[in-house]
């Protein structure tokens, strides 16, 4: 238990005490003119883009669906008949 704890303080004081901040990317770092920060909300867009249509696309299925099970279930009256008086 207490290796674990240990290992626990030294892997949260690593980070901290370390000579450079975080490795992080322009895009997390702050700045956004760069160009893998545009390139990151470019990617952030078509997957945003995809998801929508394939959502989209079932929705409109299931509508298909709802509407096709309703016009069978209701078919339209026949027409009315017309006396034959013509004679």
């Amino acid at each position: 238990m207490k290796l674990l704890r240990k290992f626990l303080m030294v892997a949260a004081l690593v980070p901290i005490l370390s000579e450079s901040h975080v490795f992080a990317c322009a895009a997390c770092y702050g700045k956004t003119d760069s160009a893998l920060a545009n390139g990151m909300n470019w990617g952030i867009l078509t997957l945003l883009g995809v998801v929508l249509t394939v959502l989209t696309s079932i929705a409109l299925f299931f509508v298909h669906i709802v509407r096709k099970e309703e016009a069978l279930s209701n078919p339209p009256p026949p027409p009315p008949a017309t006396a034959a008086t013509d004679l």
